[in-house]
């Protein structure tokens, strides 16, 4: 096969996770072309929110300060019946992760709109090639051959790229082809999403509301850019036939005490819940992300950001692999990361649900918001709000409660030798950092742990106290107070940061790069 690359990378599917994909590897100098069926954005809103950590994932691609004039913050997420008695509340703290909120709602065709619009800055790396619908996919030892055809043309066309990212939705024809089982179960229940313009506030809006209740439970949230939703389960009686017009949607939402005073409808669909997930992520050159390797439940609001994660956890990898800066071993790592933390979701999600159709037991709705148990190390805060972990992957030492390794480093406002002040990560600057409580970390490793820390490219940072002196030219000064007292709350001196700011060792159980 000759070895004439158009690209490093074919993204196959352009939504949020194709775009988050593309943008990480451009990020790293890779060369991406992405292939979308479609000619324009999906136009109905699937996704509702985005939190704190995705938040930094935009962050570390350029992208937040954009994307956050076209979103909104969230108030607080709260479970009520329809007789007014609020079963559960969760209120959103700040965030610890140096996003302004904890949770955001989005419109997403307008968030969509604004991504894309980002990664055409990119164009030096990032081709987008629409109408282009994949059909055969081919590999061999060194790279992957795909075939699309040209929707309204019916021109053939083939790429010819190193890897390629299957991020093409739950019914994945990528996935497919390879021959990858979608393994889980799909819900009975017909779900009716109606989306809606605002035409003026009502109390409490700015909640997200769950309607608790046996037979018609609904979610309510407020949307970004003047719109709101509701999604409301049919009846055993019922069918898609009996709403085939807003007419017949007013019905349901006039129970529910919203009148044509309060809003317009714009467009309503169906749907049914997925709990699956494909038998493995991956084939060779070829990368499952998103929809096409997990499907959820919407009660976390975590579908698409579990989707853009994997994009985004994936993409770092593979373009320092693609750059020589990081073994292609570590490539293995996507699905030992990403497939545990899909599955919390999965199960947060369906946890919820339970809430929500009044399912679960009161005991098992108050371990949902419970305070934690005694002795617990971590700043406790509920499952659906709480920072992230990892459960396995490229980590060295134990994990769980108690250890430092696998959580996400906070990210406040430090300082550097010469007065500058910004957020953590930008000042780290995008790559592996060891990190030292008032010590120089370097000081720390043997002779060989620091040649293969140098080889990642790593850089070696004290954080000193807003009270004293730095003492060298890279130090970071922590002003707010949190780094220090973070790091000794588990008993560390010195951890070693990835790019994606998970910690990935402690100085407690060694600081070799983890294998």
């Amino acid at each position: 096969m000759p070895q004439n690359f158009d690209a490093d990378v074919a993204v196959i599917g352009y939504g949020p996770t194709g775009v988050v994909g593309a943008l990480t590897l451009a990020r790293q100098g890779a060369r991406v072309i992405a292939l979308e069926r479609d000619r324009d954005i999906y136009p109905r809103a699937r996704a509702v929110t985005v939190n704190d950590w995705t938040m930094r994932i935009f962050q570390s691609l350029g992208v937040d300060e954009r994307v956050e004039k076209v979103i909104d913050p969230q108030r607080a997420l709260r479970w009520v019946t329809y007789d007014g008695h609020e079963v559960m509340r969760i209120e959103h703290p700040p965030s610890t992760l140096g996003a302004k909120a904890r949770f955001y709602n989005i419109y997403q065709p307008v968030m969509e709109t604004e991504l894309r619009s980002c990664a055409r800055d990119r164009e030096d790396l990032i081709s987008v090639r629409y109408g282009a619908e994949v059909t055969e996919i081919e590999q061999d030892a060194d790279g992957v051959t795909i075939t699309t055809t040209d929707t309204e043309t019916g021109e053939v066309g083939r790429v010819r790229a190193r890897y390629a990212i299957a991020a093409d939705g739950g019914s994945s024809r990528t996935r497919q082809r390879l021959g990858i089982e979608l393994l889980g179960d799909t819900a009975e229940v017909t779900w009716v999403v109606i989306d809606c313009r605002v035409k003026r506030w009502w109390p409490d809006r700015d909640f997200l509301t769950f309607w608790t209740d046996k037979e018609r439970p609904v979610v309510d949230i407020a949307l970004s850019a003047g719109n709101h939703r509701w999604e409301i389960p049919l009846k055993a009686d019922e069918t898609e036939a009996d709403f085939p017009t807003g007419t017949e949607v007013w019905g349901l939402l006039k129970a529910l005490g919203v009148s044509e005073d309060d809003v317009e409808i714009h467009q309503h669909a169906f749907y049914r819940h997925h709990v699956r997930m494909a038998r493995t992520w991956r084939s060779g050159r070829v990368f499952l992300a998103g929809d096409a390797a997990h499907l959820m439940p919407p009660w976390a609001g975590a579908g698409m950001q579990t989707g853009m994660r994997d994009a985004h956890d994936l993409g770092w990898k593979l373009g320092r692999v693609l750059a020589g800066r990081l073994p292609e071993s570590w490539l293995d790592s996507y699905e030992a990361e990403r497939r545990p933390n899909a599955a919390f979701y999965t199960g947060l999600a369906v946890q919820l649900g339970r809430v929500i159709e009044q399912k679960i037991s009161d005991a098992e709705r108050a371990a949902l918001s419970a305070p934690p148990p005694e002795g617990t190390v971590t700043p406790f805060e509920p499952p659906l709000i709480a920072p992230p972990v990892l459960e396995a992957g490229r980590l060295r030492g134990p994990l769980g409660d108690a250890s430092i390794v696998g959580r996400m480093v906070p990210q406040p406002v430090v300082g550097d030798t010469v007065g500058r002040m910004a957020r953590l990560d930008e000042l780290l600057g995008d790559t592996f950092v060891l990190l030292g409580d008032d010590i120089d970390p370097a000081t720390l490793l043997t002779e060989e742990e620091r040649r293969e820390w140098d080889a990642l490219g790593a850089r070696y940072r004290a954080v000193r106290p807003q009270n004293a002196y730095t003492q060298g030219p890279d130090e970071l000064v922590d002003l707010d107070g949190v780094l220090g007292p973070w790091l000794r709350r588990y008993g560390v001196r010195a951890v070693a940061l990835r790019p994606d700011r998970f910690v990935a060792a402690a100085d407690t159980s060694g600081l070799a790069v983890p294998a």
